[in-house]
């Protein structure tokens, strides 16, 4: 008899186990991802961060320059 509760349930229970299996597969995919994901935000964060201190020294030297030749920027 294959409807007979006491075979049913070690077959729903194989089931559920497999789909167990597959999300924990998933989620276990999707942690390495996101970490990947985290650590790619965070160069780029690193990237713009120091972009944007070499621009800060530039504009000062270009500001020192400008005093030294008494230039005066439009603007």
């Amino acid at each position: 008899m294959a409807d007979d509760p006491e075979n049913l349930i070690p077959t729903l229970l194989r089931r559920i186990d497999g789909k167990v299996d597959r999300l924990t597969d998933d989620v276990r995919d999707l942690k390495g991802r996101m970490t990947s994901l985290e650590a790619s935000v965070a160069q780029l964060h690193g990237d713009f961060a120091g972009q944007s201190l070499r621009i800060d020294r530039i504009e000062g030297r270009l500001d020192r320059i400008e005093r030294r030749l008494e230039l005066h920027p439009a603007g």
